[in-house]
């Protein structure tokens, strides 16, 4: 099996709209915990939604902005199979993120 790391992604569009109110929250939440539950078998890690981003670089820490909002960790036989896991997820369902991107986890070079 591989791993993939998907992202869950929200423009700043997204964020501009109104906060989700409790019914949809809670909504969001239990069809979340379901696709969990139906994926219980893939995820590897959990992972979590994604606060503030800080950048290191040769100019030194800066804060930045970027569309990842959360993250999880699945494994899966092919890119295809991790992606299609994906398929009408609450993320962007439900609640209004952008949607969820995925790559595979390389081994590293030499490892």
């Amino acid at each position: 099996m591989k791993k993939f790391l998907a992202l869950y992604t929200g423009s700043i569009s997204d964020t501009q709209r109104a906060a989700p109110d409790e019914a949809m929250i809670a909504k969001g939440m239990a069809a979340w915990g379901a696709w969990m539950a139906e994926h219980a078998g893939a995820v590897v890690d959990s992972g979590g939604p994604l606060g503030k981003t800080k950048k290191a670089s040769r100019d030194g820490i800066s804060d930045i902005r970027n569309n990842a909002a959360g993250y999880v960790v699945v494994q899966a036989e092919s890119h295809e199979a991790a992606v299609k896991m994906f398929e009408g997820h609450p993320h962007f369902t439900i609640f209004p993120g952008e949607g969820v991107e995925v790559m595979e986890v390389l081994p590293i070079p030499g490892g």
